[in-house]
């Protein structure tokens, strides 16, 4: 085998009288050149590289046996970081990918993929009523009945925002963190209202006007779309913390089980639901009120803890 223009199968080293292993293809000044750096994890190669270098450098004749001499070290090198271990950056990529595939990742997902509502189930039903359609990255409900539809998974940190529209005189509502298998999602979650203020009678009430945190917390400084043009929403929500965005401008701020909260729920309609407010996790769930009412640009990004 030649390596570099020498015929090293045919090599010896009179000092040790043994044959020189060939040189590979896969060592480390090979990775180098391919662009590809290699850190080793072994310090018991590094230190042997360190002690045997001079050795060799000592027992060298002429150039000749100084360059081999080099070539011997980095073989020794590239032996023990096989026996030690895998390479730094291999390592790297491989908790690279383990994050990637973290459920609790960072990465923004949408809800509304192509003309499927997989990512959905009704909240009594496995299958989604027949009032709710999404076409052209737009989900509707007709009116006509259909009952409300969650996400199938669950989130208990996270940024959800989405486009809104309603109808004249339309109601509707987007809950979180709620649970499954209750006579109806809002007897656990707290809801983000969705209205036509301006033609229906939650209109008058600010608590349960556009943006509000239903029946809880009015909406601050709210600038609401006429009727059929499109919204902007968010919801963020962090440990207890909970914000409702409106159109660019934040419009409820609030602490679930803080003292404010517990007095506003005890003065409320909520006061004897027993889970309501309470779940640290829940599903996502855009809610059948039996009138007309579009969504759109569904993301949700889960948060840290």
């Amino acid at each position: 085998m030649k390596c570099d223009g020498f015929d090293v199968e045919r090599l010896h080293f009179q000092t040790l009288n043994r044959p020189f292993v060939p040189c590979s293809t896969g060592l480390p000044w090979m990775a180098r050149l391919e662009g590809e750096p290699v850190r080793f994890r072994s310090r018991e190669s590094t230190r042997l590289v360190l002690i045997l270098f001079p050795v060799f450098v000592l027992v060298s004749e002429n150039g000749m046996r100084l360059f081999l001499s080099v070539i011997v070290c980095l073989a020794i090198c590239h032996f023990g970081f096989l026996v030690a271990g895998v390479p730094q950056n291999a390592s790297a990529q491989d908790s690279q990918k383990s994050g990637s595939d973290d459920k609790h990742s960072s990465h923004t997902v949408s809800l509304l993929k192509g003309d499927s509502l997989k990512q959905f189930q009704g909240y009594k039903n496995e299958k989604v009523g027949a009032g709710w359609k999404l076409k052209g990255g737009v989900l509707t409900f007709d009116g006509s009945g259909g009952g409300d539809i969650v996400t199938r998974e669950s989130f208990d940190n996270f940024e959800l925002t989405f486009d809104w529209k309603v109808n004249r005189g339309a109601n509707s509502g987007v809950m979180y963190r709620v649970s499954m298998g209750d006579g109806a999602p809002y007897l656990s979650g707290p809801e983000f209202q969705i209205l036509d203020d301006a033609n229906h009678n939650d209109g008058r009430n600010e608590t349960t006007s556009a943006g509000s945190l239903y029946a809880l917390y009015k909406p601050s400084g709210q600038q609401l779309k006429p009727v059929g043009q499109w919204n902007t929403a968010k919801i963020v929500l962090n440990g207890n913390h909970v914000e409702h965005w409106l159109n660019g401008k934040k419009v409820v701020d609030a602490e679930i089980g803080g003292d404010d909260w517990n007095e506003r729920v005890a003065a409320s309609k909520f006061r004897n639901w027993e889970k309501f407010g309470k779940n640290k996790s829940g599903r996502i769930c855009f809610q059948d009120h039996g009138d007309e009412v579009a969504f759109r640009n569904i993301h949700v990004k889960r948060l840290g803890k």
